[in-house]
């Protein structure tokens, strides 16, 4: 009898381990679960996050195309990692003010803005860093864009306006947000604003029209931000897409 109730007590506190190990095992899956949970919302929802990862996989693309050293590329997903995290952060200090506070409050308003600040000191972190890292191998591709607009015919140019025009509309439609004049992502003035500049940038090598051409852009977007039809990520947005865009079709139709 001894020996029976040794092995029903030894029996049952094994049965009590694995039950007691499942259920640790499926608490852990559920804080995975619940982690891939919020970061598929935050995509889902988060207009700023879809760009952030966007970014990112262009930037983690590109390093297969170039010399990347392991330092560089540690110091990328540092950063990377920095920019998803802080957009993370403000999405959960937003939800969490919505729900406390069913009007309007001068803290309320100071807490997402301060949050708002965080993503964007990380976001010209990573500009830096993109551009310190990036830049040197970018720079025979650069010298190669520039001889051939110095020699492109005129026409193309008005060309390559109209075509970052249409590629501005086409992305405002699949946003679904604001106008094809007002409003929406990204911002119509400044992709066109900056898209201008950078011609101007390509075509000469003086620094003064280069810096008012930019400054002027810069103040078309404040501008837009001033009369609130668009929000600072929105022009940011904007300015990007149309430099990016400019310099690309130069690159391959010039």
């Amino acid at each position: 009898m001894i020996n029976g109730n040794n092995y029903c007590m030894s029996n049952g506190y094994s049965i009590y381990s694995k039950v007691g190990v499942s259920m640790k095992m499926k608490k852990l899956l559920d804080s995975f679960n619940y982690a891939i949970e919020g970061m598929l919302y935050a995509v889902r929802t988060q207009r700023n996050m879809r760009i952030h990862m966007i970014a990112a996989l262009l930037v983690l693309t590109a390093c297969f195309f170039y010399d990347i050293s392991k330092m560089e590329l540690l110091i990328l997903l540092i950063t990377i990692t920095m920019v998803i995290t802080a957009e993370l952060i403000n999405t959960a200090i937003e939800c969490t003010i919505d729900i406390t506070t069913n009007y309007y409050h001068p803290l309320a308003k100071i807490a997402k803005n301060v949050a708002a600040a965080a993503v964007l000191v990380t976001a010209i972190n990573a500009i830096a860093v993109g551009y310190i890292v990036f830049w040197k191998r970018l720079e025979e591709i650069n010298f190669t864009v520039i001889n051939k607009i110095k020699n492109s015919d005129p026409y193309m140019i008005f060309l390559i306006l109209f075509i970052v025009c249409i590629a501005t509309l086409i992305v405002k439609a699949i946003y679904g947000e604001g106008t094809p004049l007002k409003g929406g992502m990204p911002s119509g003035h400044s992709a066109l604003a900056f898209s201008i500049a950078t011609i101007i940038a390509l075509l000469t090598e003086e620094t003064i029209p280069v810096t008012l051409s930019y400054f002027l852009a810069v103040i078309v977007a404040q501008s837009r931000v001033d009369s609130e039809v668009h929000s600072i990520m929105e022009v940011v947005a904007g300015a990007v897409f149309g430099t990016l865009l400019t310099i690309l079709l130069f690159k391959v139709f010039v």
